[in-house]
């Protein structure tokens, strides 16, 4: 469910990837785990969801004699308003292409030794890109798929009105989700394509009075779902300015991404996400590249790794490569991750506590939602604190 929908990558998985039961089943089932940048909900809306990753960590784990795990599943956050902030959007972006300072600091190196490596500045959220639950249909809770696990308390087939999902398409046990068994609930984030399929995409028509949209609708919504976590990361791209000399092809890749997200559901259908994906995909890692690129030391590469469970305590992780690594139940406590890249990293019930996450790339609400820490963890700006977290 979280982290972007990239293509395979192409390194080979660590050595002490661990065997799974019935390998053909797992791959099937579990392509978004195999898949280092994928997003768990961003499959068509026929795919169904895996049962939790966690009753696997959990045995994987219980094998190398670590204690069993909770887990919580990922997304749910930001989402985004109606069709006339779109352009808003656009020239939001611009601006925060534009890094601080005179023209001469936009062509500078990036090669920043680490004393003086500027600080990763976050544009403020975009609305586009932020959850606006009362205008969305519910779509998060209709079109997609979920399996009875320790992140959901039921079944539910893709296409189906959760049970807890009441006629004004509110949820009627949004505040006991984690109690009643729905924790994957409060983590998932639609990147604020909910709102934009009901009110841009399909212009304030709902799937109940109007049924004749639902399938459509339902199809059209992971596909602008992917494409918003794209618009999310680019946005960030644009401001990290070690990588200002990509901000030219940042845009461009922006502005294409936003053409085939405002797309009518015909032209959603047809569109060709997984070759755009491939190429923001690239273009990312080379903007990590640079701005990692500043620090001094050796750069961890752990790219796709197995690290579930992994001991990790007062790690020096800062420049590291973590991009869709399975970290499920880390212990990160006090760890240092200043310009790691996180995208698409795995974080259910991972340790943050007292974990140094300022300055991290790429890293989005939905992972500190999955995840454990307290008042001590140190956040980048623009993100908060989740409320399970205990204050100290």
């Amino acid at each position: 469910m979280h982290g972007i929908a990239f293509s395979r990558s192409t390194g080979s998985l660590p050595a002490m990837t661990p065997r799974l039961p019935n390998p053909s089943h797992w791959e099937k089932r579990l392509a978004f785990f195999r898949d280092p940048e994928r997003s768990r909900f961003s499959g068509g809306v026929d795919e169904e969801i895996a049962p939790s990753l966690t009753q696997m960590a959990t045995r994987i784990i219980r094998r190398r004699n670590r204690s069993s795990i909770r887990s919580r599943s990922m997304p749910h956050g930001p989402r985004a308003t109606t069709g006339q902030v779109f352009p808003t959007w656009r020239a939001a972006a611009r601006g925060a292409g534009r890094p601080r300072g005179s023209a001469a600091q936009t062509s500078t190196s990036v090669a920043f030794p680490l004393a003086h490596c500027p600080p990763v500045s976050r544009p403020a959220p975009l609305p586009l890109l932020r959850a606006d639950c009362a205008s969305c249909f519910a779509l998060c809770c209709v079109a997609l798929p979920f399996a009875a696990s320790a992140d959901f308390a039921a079944d539910k087939p893709a296409g189906r009105p959760c049970a807890q999902l009441r006629d004004d398409f509110r949820c009627g046990i949004h505040e006991r989700l984690r109690p009643a068994g729905y924790a994957g609930c409060t983590v998932y984030d639609c990147f604020g394509a909910g709102q934009r399929v009901s009110q841009h995409t399909f212009g304030g028509r709902d799937w109940r009075e109007d049924p004749a949209t639902a399938r459509a609708m339902f199809a059209a919504f992971p596909v602008v779902r992917q494409l918003h976590e794209l618009l999310w990361y680019l946005t960030e791209a644009l401001a990290l300015r070690p990588a200002a000399p990509l901000h030219g092809e940042v845009r461009r890749a922006l502005e294409a991404t936003e053409r085939l997200a405002a797309g009518t559901p015909e032209e959603l259908d047809a569109a060709e996400v997984a070759g755009h994906r491939d190429e923001v995909s690239a273009l990312l890692l080379r903007v990590s590249e640079r701005v990692r690129a500043g620090l001094p030391g050796r750069r961890r590469n752990h790219r796709g790794a197995d690290l579930i469970g992994a001991r990790l305590k007062g790690a020096d992780l800062r420049g590291a490569n973590l991009r869709g690594a399975r970290l499920i139940a880390a212990d990160l406590r006090s760890a240092r991750l200043s310009r790691a890249d996180l995208i698409g990293a795995d974080l259910r019930d991972a340790r943050l506590h007292g974990a140094d996450l300022r300055d991290a790339l790429f890293l989005t609400q939905a992972q500190l939602n999955a995840a454990r820490g307290d008042g001590a963890t140190r956040l980048p700006e623009g993100l908060s604190r989740p409320a399970h977290w205990p204050a100290g």
